[in-house]
């Protein structure tokens, strides 16, 4: 397949979908009715055109939004109402998984087997985990000598923004948006301009779940100078909900100080991955394939610095390189293809930027190449050094730098030398091991002898530059609440 250049795909057929903001309960037009394409990237041409929002349809969202807090019922009611309703969302979300999965995989390249198999379970269970949490998680009490009594009450801390990112796009809505309205809050989504069609059908099917009008709402649109930073400067938002680069969480951060709103950003990351050389590699290799090419690398929490005990290192990589070179590549859409394209033209063209840049540095590829369209094969990087740009920047593709290391004291500094700090993988046999070297890892998560398995109870988000704050059980409770005190005199008469 021939590449094309951005003037062509603009010229290819015409869209067939359409996608509206979701604002005070209606699908809606932007205000100047502007519109943009979504583009398929494995057809890399039009597939659907999307409402271009403005600042005025971010405000027009953020003012239905304050409306439904200040004086409507979904703060009201109590956690079983809320959660029969988050629950009825659950189950429609499950019903329209199809078409939910294909948005998704249409959107920004995903192969179809992840967004149906993991993608949308998932979002559905974000949305049945946190009402049912909302609903059962005691709050304390604190007991007095004095004759008085003391206990917490969590309520609502009123409108969240959460913008979203375009690597997980229904999931990452998800896991922003219901606990967010778990625990009685309002939202303004968000998504990705790069992959905006499944948090339309989210609005739509939040308001089918009887979600009353203003409790979500969808806007579409850019960052800069557009929806984003009216949503961030807003002094009627209460909560900034973040995913995506580090530079833009700092950008965010800026806007957030001018008003004191809250922050939770879940930024970037360089994982690192361990595998010593008691390690099993018919556990480590398969493990280790995913944490990199899963999603065609377009993951934060990649395992993209391969850190391979020296006394292993060949007889690692020949497992390594065969097994990434096994994976099915292609139409994403094809329940087999376990590799599609990368999400877009530009992000294309970066990546393929850090091959050259591998090269350049004195990196030695494995594998690679550019078949057709934007799809970037599974690259392994050998002989760059610690300080090489490929193994300090996130490229967020199907590269991986794999580097050897001598002992224990070297693999935690040389995970440790990152300005990241999201996450972690490592690979041993030794259970005294695993728990020094998780303790001596400076990262939100650490997985052992596993990737990517979550218990949505447990903190998540990153140290460093990866971010600020954290979410899930109790996290997302701290966070998209007001714990207030009340202390009651109870021995006067």
């Amino acid at each position: 397949m021939r590449r094309v250049d951005d003037a062509t795909i603009l010229s290819r057929g015409a869209a067939v979908e359409s996608f509206g903001h979701i604002i005070d309960g209606e699908e809606v037009p932007s205000l100047d009715g502007t519109t943009f394409a979504s583009i398929d990237p494995w057809e890399r041409a039009p597939w659907a055109t999307v409402a271009l929002g403005s600042a005025a349809d971010a405000h027009r969202a953020v003012d239905a939004a304050r409306r439904a807090f200040d004086v409507g019922p979904w703060p009201r009611m109590g956690y079983v109402e809320r959660g029969r309703i988050l629950h009825r969302l659950a189950d429609l979300i499950e019903a329209h998984g199809d078409e939910l999965a294909l948005a998704d995989t249409t959107d920004m390249g995903k192969p179809i087997a992840e967004t149906r198999g993991h993608d949308v379970p998932r979002s559905a269970q974000n949305f049945r985990f946190f009402a049912d949490h909302a609903r059962l998680t005691p709050a304390e009490t604190f007991p007095m000598s004095t004759g008085h009594h003391a206990y917490t009450q969590y309520d609502p801390a009123g409108v969240v923004a959460a913008i979203a990112p375009w690597n997980f796009p229904l999931m990452m809505e998800t896991w922003k948006v219901a606990p967010a309205l778990a625990w009685g809050n309002t939202v303004v989504l968000k998504p990705a301009e790069q992959s905006p069609a499944s948090a339309t059908i989210l609005g739509r099917l939040a308001r089918e779940a009887g979600v009353p009008p203003g409790v979500l709402n969808v806007v579409h649109g850019y960052g800069p100078d557009s929806v984003g930073s009216a949503l961030t400067a807003s002094p009627l938002i209460d909560r900034i909900t973040f995913t995506g680069e580090s530079g833009t969480g700092s950008a965010i951060s800026r806007a957030a100080a001018e008003n004191l709103t809250p922050l939770s950003l879940e930024l970037g990351g360089k994982g690192a991955n361990i595998v010593f050389d008691d390690a099993d590699l018919d556990q480590a290799v398969p493990w280790s394939i995913k944490a990199i090419f899963t999603n065609s690398g377009q993951v934060c929490l990649a395992g993209s610095r391969l850190y391979v005990q020296q006394g292993i290192l060949d007889e690692f990589l020949a497992r390594f390189t065969t097994a990434a070179a096994e994976l099915r590549t292609g139409d994403p859409k094809h329940p087999d293809t376990q590799l599609g394209p990368l999400s877009s033209r530009e992000h294309f063209d970066k990546v393929v930027g850090y091959l050259d840049i591998a090269r350049s540095e004195g990196g030695r590829l494995l594998g690679g190449g550019t078949p057709d369209g934007w799809t970037v094969l599974p690259t392994v990087v050998l002989g760059a050094s610690q300080q090489a740009r490929v193994t300090r920047e996130e490229i967020f593709g199907p590269v991986v730098v794999v580097i050897p290391f001598t002992d224990e004291d070297e693999a935690v500094d040389l995970a440790n030398d990152t300005p990241y700090g999201l996450n972690a993988m490592l690979f041993t046999r030794d259970l005294s091991r695993a728990h020094r070297v998780s303790r001596a890892l400076r990262v939100g998560t650490v997985w052992t002898n596993c990737f990517f398995v979550r218990d949505l109870r447990a903190p998540f988000g990153g140290a460093k530059n990866s971010g600020v704050g954290r979410e899930g059980g109790s996290y997302s409770r701290e966070f998209f609440t007001e714990p207030k005190a009340v202390v009651m005199e109870i021995d006067h008469r």
